[in-house]
Formats: structure tokens, C-alpha cells, sequence
């Protein structure tokens, strides 16, 4: 049985009648451009072949159905809430897109996935986005795919309570089969960079460290980001997103700030540095030069953002050391989950059996990885006869 089989299987199930709706919703990979969504930078994200399924079909109360499919979980909303809940967590990523779409009528949900939790490929925001379009349908409230993709990071940034960055929606719904997306997230404008997948895959490989520290320490990054625009701003009042200022002026800056502040302000402008080329390289279509600006911004993280760990930096210096790798580096807020790794595809077998032999020496552990590629962000499926 395939998975968006097993998932209108467990709708009907649960809810005894078919759903109205099927939504496949994808995580996403994020090539460089990491912690500069949320500084106006630019950035480069792709939705992945790995997804999650939801199927949906509107009531004829004002309640709302949860089912999660891989718990075994249900929950029940007899009222709009008016706050997050503490336990079990996961309905907030559903509630919350339904509380910033005004609770637009009761629903039946039920959803599942192959996507992996906390790795790094925004499972979150693939979830909101298959409710929002689900919701979207359902309703008919004919909101196009960028007031969804506003929708959904108020829904994150209000409700759920993370103050993250948009590009994660962004790419979640507007992806594209083989392209990355190079997006500017303070004018929203982007653009669509080819990638080719005959010779070069990437690979993900999870540390199996979990990311504990992310959300508190996303949140202090987010500060001390601020904390240097603030400064910058002193200099040039016309600046508004860290990612406008120069080098130079962190530079004359520099005696203003705290070490720390200075050291995340860096990272963020050599990150845009770095996604400029990247794009090029992209548009080239050379790959190894992209390979070296990934691991540039892994050493930028590790150094300069202080978000990598011992596991993450062990797993990305012993891809680069292998010939089948061009590049690696954390992905995603970081403190854990998975490295992200551009790889031959005939090298990928004796990749993995390297580093899998290497991180079970090293830290005891065992190494999931997966293969993904660009594709499709999230869209309705035809549900079968």
C-alpha cells in the first residue's frame, strides 16, 4: 500500500467516509543561506521528494479532528483556541494555520509522511503548509499561494511560537521539480536556478543528535542579529535587514559590539557573499565550486554562528574527505539533526558505507541517511475513484 493510500485508508477509518481533499506537501533542503531568511538575506531552498500526505474534509460543526497517522494520535478542538497547547504539541502546527485562516469551519484531518522529524528539513512547515491548502480547498477561500505562505508563518511565528524566517514555507510551496528557488526574503522576489540530477544527488545523513537547544537558541541568534543591526543602523539609519549592511561598515562597527554580535553579523554577511556565488555556480552548473561553498558555510556556522556540535562537525569533515562528497555542511537551525551532502550518485553506496562505519566507531551510534532531490512543492492530488 503506498503512503497517501495508507493515509486516506486511516481518514475513512477514523472518520467512516471519504475525505474531500488530498494534499502531498514536501519538506525542503536548503543549499546555503542558512539564518539569513530572518536578516532579509537571500537565500537557496528546494522542496525534496520526501513529503507529507493529508486528507481533509470539512464538518457540519465548528469543531476540528486531528488524526496523526504515524502516532496513532488523535486530538479533538471543540473551540477555536486561544493558545498553543503544551502537550501534545503537534496539533499547534494544524491549529495554528487554522486560527490565522479566521477557524474558517470544522474539519476532519488525518495525515502521515516519510519526511523525517527534527533532521533539519522543516517537517513543521511541511505540515502547516498541507493544512493550509487543505483548508484553503475545502473552504474555497481562493487565498493564492503567497498569502499562504504568510498565512502559515504567522500561523509558526504567533501561534507555535517559533520567530522563524518565511523561507521554509516559501519553499514548501512553491517548489519545483530539479531548481532551486533564489529568493530574496525581504523583496520576495526569486527565481528559479535549474539543477541536474543525472550525475549529483544529495544526500542526508542524521547525526541522531536532537536539536534541544534549537528553539532557545534560535531565539538568542535572532536577538543578537538585532543587536547588531541596531548598531549598524547608528551608521546608517536607511538600513532595514542585516543583510543590506557591508563588511566594511561591520568593520567600523566592530569596537560598538559585544564579540558574539560581531562574530553572528559576520556570518550573515559572508552569507550572502556566498549564495550569490552559489547561484552562479548553480546557473554554470559546477558543481564542485558549489561543494566548496557549501563547506565554507559549514566552517561559517561551526565558527562564526556557533550552532554546529561535535557529531555534526565529524560526519561534514569526514564527507569532505571522502572523493564521491564536493560538499557538506549542518543543515537547518543546527545543534543537531543532519548534515546536508552533495554527492556523486555512483559514490553514493561507498559514501555512506564510510560514514557509517566511521560515526558507529566513533560516537556508537547508528547513521539513517536519505537520498532526496529538488521537486514539486505542495499541491491537491486527485483522490481515486
Amino acid at each position: 500500500m503506498s503512503l497517501p493510500e495508507r493515509i486516506v485508508k486511516s481518514f475513512c477509518r477514523v472518520y467512516r467516509r471519504p475525505p474531500q481533499v488530498l494534499v502531498r506537501s514536501p519538506g525542503r533542503i536548503n543549499l546555503l543561506g542558512e539564518h539569513t531568511d530572518y536578516n532579509g538575506g537571500t537565500v537557496l531552498p528546494a522542496a525534496i521528494d520526501r513529503a507529507i500526505w493529508l486528507a481533509a474534509a470539512a464538518r457540519r460543526d465548528t469543531c476540528c479532528a486531528l488524526w496523526a497517522c504515524d502516532y496513532g494520535e488523535g486530538y479533538f478542538a471543540r473551540y477555536k483556541p486561544s493558545a498553543p497547547l503544551s502537550r501534545p504539541f503537534w496539533p499547534n502546527y494544524l491549529l495554528g494555520v487554522l486560527v490565522e485562516m479566521g477557524w474558517p469551519g470544522g474539519v476532519d484531518i488525518a495525515f502521515g509522511g516519510d519526511l523525517p522529524v527534527g533532521a533539519g528539513v522543516s517537517s513543521s512547515a511541511a505540515l502547516e503548509n498541507a493544512v493550509a491548502l487543505a483548508a484553503n480547498a475545502v473552504f474555497q477561500k481562493g487565498l493564492a499561494p503567497l498569502e499562504l505562505v504568510r498565512l502559515t508563518h504567522r500561523a509558526e511565528t504567533y501561534f507555535v511560537g517559533v520567530p522563524c524566517g518565511l523561507m521554509d514555507m516559501f519553499a514548501g510551496l512553491l517548489g519545483r521539480e530539479n531548481a532551486f528557488l533564489h529568493l530574496s526574503c525581504s523583496a520576495l522576489r526569486w527565481e528559479y536556478l535549474p539543477f541536474s540530477t543525472a550525475e549529483w544527488v544529495f544526500v542526508l545523513c542524521h547525526s541522531g543528535v536532537e536539536r534541544r537547544l534549537a528553539a532557545s537558541q534560535y531565539a538568542e541568534r535572532r536577538r543578537e542579529c538585532a543587536q547588531g543591526l541596531a548598531i549598524l543602523r547608528e551608521l546608517d539609519p536607511a538600513l532595514t535587514h542585516l543583510s543590506e549592511a557591508s563588511l566594511s561598515m561591520l568593520e567600523a562597527a566592530r569596537r560598538r559590539m559585544a564579540p558574539a554580535v560581531f562574530r553572528r553579523c559576520r556570518y550573515v554577511l559572508a552569507e550572502e557573499t556566498r549564495v550569490a556565488e552559489a547561484a552562479e555556480a548553480l546557473r554554470l552548473s559546477e558543481y564542485e565550486a558549489l561543494g566548496a561553498l557549501m563547506w565554507s558555510t559549514h566552517e561559517g556556522l561551526r565558527d562564526d554562528f556557533e550552532v554546529s556540535c561535535p557529531e555534526l562537525d565529524f560526519l561534514v569533515e569526514q564527507a569532505m574527505s571522502h572523493p564521491a562528497c564536493a560538499g557538506a555542511r549542518l543543515m537547518g537551525a543546527g545543534f543537531g539533526g543532519c548534515t546536508l551532502n552533495l554527492v556523486r550518485r555512483k559514490g553514493v553506496d561507498d559514501l555512506l558505507s564510510f560514514l557509517t562505519r566511521a560515526y558507529t566507531r566513533a560516537y556508537k551510534r547508528s547513521l539513517p541517511a536519505w537520498v532526496v532531490k529538488p521537486s514539486a512543492g505542495a499541491h491537491l492530488v486527485p483522490l481515486s475513484a
